[in-house]
């Protein structure tokens, strides 16, 4: 990727110790049509998980309400970030105003049809499209992939060829994924914010990938960055 924190020094920590899953492990030299993804959850997870940035450990967020669960492997991609070029994107296709990055690595979801009983690993993935995603004013979008060599969905080479419920089942998981639980007077903590604006394909799920790794660049230059960051 050319950035600056991809020294040997940074390379020879990285043998001696695990990786950070967001700053030490690469997206890979093929991005963005084959990417690394690191997966946080697993379709059997009924809690919430998700990465701690400080220290590089998966962490309960939150144990979901409802029944729900992620109906795909979902997680993040290395050395990605949501800053103005992602957010910039976002307004121009969408047509809002005041869209900002959600500070966050890009999120992926990645369909498989084998079980895969826990996060925490990293997997090769086929980008093929994705959801606009707005959680209040920010952009959260969300890039759908399949697993690499997957016996039913490699083949898969756009959004548009899979199935609808498929796609139903991931817009609804997000759609809902971030309701709260009710007071003690039976209302709701916060109101959802929530709203996907469109499902886009492959192309755009690339330039998304692009931009979210020059926002990275642009704001992680050295590893002092980092590490004042987290």
């Amino acid at each position: 990727m050319g950035n600056k924190i991809n020294d040997p020094i940074a390379r020879l920590m990285g043998l001696r110790y695990k990786s950070h899953p967001w700053h030490g492990i690469e997206i890979g030299d093929n991005a963005p049509e084959i990417v690394t993804a690191f997966i946080e959850m697993v379709p059997t997870d009924t809690v919430k998980y998700e990465l701690d940035k400080t220290t590089g450990y998966i962490k309960i967020d939150r144990p979901q309400k409802y029944s729900t669960v992620i109906p795909a492997l979902y997680g993040f991609l290395p050395q990605s970030f949501c800053g103005n070029a992602v957010a910039d994107y976002c307004m121009q296709q969408s047509g809002r105003k005041d869209i900002v990055g959600d500070g966050d690595p890009l999120d992926v979801c990645v369909l498989t049809e084998r079980d895969i009983s826990h996060g925490d690993i990293i997997v090769n993935a086929k980008p093929i499209g994705g959801f606009r995603m707005l959680d209040g004013n920010e952009a959260d979008d969300k890039i759908i992939a399949v697993l690499k060599h997957d016996v039913t969905y490699s083949g898969y080479n756009d959004v548009s060829e899979v199935p609808k419920a498929v796609i139903n089942r991931l817009k609804h998981y997000f759609l809902t994924y971030k309701d709260m639980p009710e007071s003690q007077e039976g209302e709701p903590i916060s109101k959802k914010r929530v709203e996907i604006v469109a499902t886009f394909g492959k192309d755009e799920a690339y330039e998304i990938i692009r931009r979210s790794l020059d926002d990275y660049k642009s704001h992680f230059q050295s590893l002092e960055d980092i590490l004042s960051h987290v």
